[in-house]
């Protein structure tokens, strides 16, 4: 059998059995918007090689390789149908989660990317499936909001030595020590968005009113300020974050992605200090 490592350039590179049927028919590309990196029989050789393109392009590193993927070892007890779009299970929702539990470690591909069955992913299963319009027998959930909570909240699994193949971790992404494929090591921010998620912000929560929110902490910083009362300060610019990170993640981006697109612009800034404020050039 002959594995293609394809790539579609500022997009993704990926490997298929088929490319007529995955990227023409299911993605939408035509052959003039691909190109065929490597062709190999040995599935190990290029899910190793997968990964070194999608590092030495700065895509979305899978997790998991493809040569480990269930649905090569014949091992999809869920029997899951995954479009462009959605990831449907072969069960009503009242049943889902020990179907789930009876299937962690399993892993399936989507567009968007390589997704794992863990406590935490089940978690957000459980909050945003949706019951088929079709069948009421089946669920599903949508795989661009999926890849979006597994980003932002670092559930992807890694080996036990908490890094990927040869040492390597995704660009961008911290070193995580993980045990049995669970993150434990998550960051501030990605505490705070398991908070806000828990308390349904993200679901009812509007940008309008987390602005308003930002200047309200704002304002609570400035009265601190005047009245010199350093922990209401700290207090105030704690607020502030969580609120920022909130509305970050409600514009559809995270606040990593914010600070660093900031870092980037002062980083090349020049500038003089007049009067205890930095004047730019």
């Amino acid at each position: 059998m002959t594995y293609y490592l394809y790539h579609i350039p500022g997009k993704k590179v990926g490997v298929t059995r088929d490319l007529e049927k995955r990227v023409i028919e299911q993605q939408g590309y035509g052959y003039h918007e691909f190109e065929v990196l490597l062709e190999s029989e040995d599935i190990d050789f290029i899910s190793n090689m997968e990964i070194a393109y999608q590092l030495k392009h700065g895509y979305r590193v899978d997790e998991t390789p493809y040569s480990k993927l269930k649905f090569n070892k014949e091992e999809n007890d869920m029997n899951i149908n995954v479009t462009e779009q959605t990831t449907t299970f072969p069960c009503p929702v009242r049943k889902l989660k020990g179907q789930l539990m009876d299937n962690i470690g399993m892993t399936w591909e989507t567009d968007h990317g390589t997704f794992t069955i863990n406590k935490y992913s089940i978690d957000w299963i459980m909050k945003n499936v949706q019951i088929s319009r079709y069948n009421v027998e089946r669920s599903y959930v949508y795989n661009k909001a999926f890849a979006r909570f597994h980003d932002n909240h670092q559930t992807h699994d890694y080996p036990s030595n908490g890094t990927l193949t040869g040492g390597l971790a995704p660009t961008g992404m911290q070193e995580r020590k993980c045990d049995e494929g669970e993150c434990l090591n998550p960051t501030q921010f990605d505490l705070i968005r398991a908070w806000a998620m828990e308390r349904g912000l993200y679901d009812k929560g509007d940008v309008k009113t987390q602005t308003l929110k930002l200047m309200e902490e704002a304002g609570e910083i400035c009265k601190a300020t005047l009245k010199e009362d350093h922990d209401e300060v700290i207090d105030g610019i704690g607020d502030c974050v969580v609120v920022l990170t909130n509305l970050a993640y409600l514009n559809g981006v995270t606040i990593e992605d914010c600070i660093q697109a900031a870092y980037d612009v002062i980083s090349k800034r020049t500038g003089k200090m007049v009067n205890g404020t930095f004047k730019k050039d």
